[in-house]
């Protein structure tokens, strides 16, 4: 009889792979930033980071952005100073990034003019002898159907061009729109932590041994801690930032030939 992660949806495609090169010594994870013009705080504390940090490399695991409605919008003020700071951070230290459901409409042109060498989802990282296996995460939040439906909406080639082909301010008013239905929606939800979507753990069970890793290291659900899934088996999931909270957090994922270690922002950048 099939298991139910057999039936599973846990692989779109073949994941990506990215070898770390030898020298490298530290490989920072970090995702959902979340970044808006209403989030100056977390702007600051990013481009803080970024000229501070001691890693090789940093890895965006996708929603940098709290939305993306296109390549066009980077010449507008607030998008043009994120290329700007993300485009000098490039020059010292390697991105890479992983689009996130926030941000999947980040294209060619965005990344070659921030510097950011794109990864696919799921992406394969070799590192110090180990295999990590990377995700924004939300593909595997199988039990929210309602998403699951909207994701592959969103993300088919039809809807993106028709959605990219209206002009500029009309694609930031629908995004403004998902936004506030979000926001109210997270909102509602508060309270009720056992409401909010997490990865299912046979699908990601099965994604891990299939490509024969023992972690997968992802963000989207901003509840930043390692979850044990048995077998030997992990997932490391990264913390959001949000440095305009009343308790302000902000957390890196650091990868080292020792293994992975959980920093404060303060410590990411002594």
């Amino acid at each position: 009889m099939k298991s139910r992660a057999d039936t599973l949806p846990c692989l779109d495609a073949l994941p990506g792979e990215w070898i770390a090169p030898p020298q490298w010594r530290a490989i920072d994870l970090i995702s959902d930033l979340h970044l808006a013009e209403d989030t100056p705080d977390t702007r600051a504390a990013l481009a803080h980071y970024l000229s501070h940090t001691s890693a090789d490399a940093i890895f965006l695991l996708g929603d940098i952005f709290e939305v993306w409605i296109g390549d066009d919008a980077r010449h507008q003020p607030f998008e043009a100073g994120l290329l700007a700071m993300f485009a000098q951070a490039a020059a010292r230290t390697p991105l890479f990034f992983m689009a996130g459901n926030r941000d999947f409409l980040l294209g060619a042109a965005m990344a070659r003019d921030a510097g950011l060498t794109r990864l696919a989802d799921p992406c394969l990282l070799q590192a110090f002898g180990q295999r990590y296996l990377l995700s924004h995460g939300d593909a595997w939040c199988q039990e929210d159907h309602d998403y699951q439906a909207f994701r592959a909406q969103v993300r088919s080639p039809a809807w993106q061009q028709a959605f990219l082909d209206k002009p500029l301010q009309e694609r930031r008013g629908i995004a403004r729109g998902l936004r506030e239905r979000s926001m109210a929606q997270k909102a509602g939800q508060a309270d009720h932590p056992e409401l909010w979507a997490d990865l299912d753990a046979d699908c990601v069970r099965a994604a891990l041994r299939s490509q024969a890793c023992r972690t997968l290291i992802h963000g989207h659900t901003h509840r930043p801690a390692r979850h044990a899934l048995g077998e030997g088996l992990s997932r490391e999931v990264l913390s959001d930032w949000d440095l305009e909270a009343s308790s302000p957090r902000a957390e890196v994922l650091r990868l080292e030939p020792a293994g992975l270690r959980r920093l404060p922002l303060a410590a990411a950048t002594a």
